[in-house]
């Protein structure tokens, strides 16, 4: 087995702060909004939760199938 990349070992990384740039724009915004720091952290946490759900939806929506077993992997081989 390869040993993984190291773009493979911080991807998890990226993706928390991505989630973590975005509520933190979020609790900006409320706390401009209504000068409550309690509602900025509470909505910061919630668009932190959201992101980050949606990140792992969207990711495993788009990984690839394993080939099934009896299922050539490259097509066009010659044994179509």
């Amino acid at each position: 087995m390869t040993e993984p990349t190291r773009r493979q070992k911080l991807r998890p990384i990226e993706y928390v702060m991505l989630s973590g740039v975005m509520a933190l724009f979020a609790g900006l915004v409320v706390l401009m909004v209504t000068r409550d720091a309690l509602l900025a952290i509470i909505g910061s946490g919630l668009v932190f939760i959201v992101v980050i759900i949606g990140i792992a939806m969207l990711l495993l929506a788009v990984s690839p199938n394993s080939t099934p077993d009896g299922q050539k992997s490259s097509p066009g081989t010659g044994n179509d």
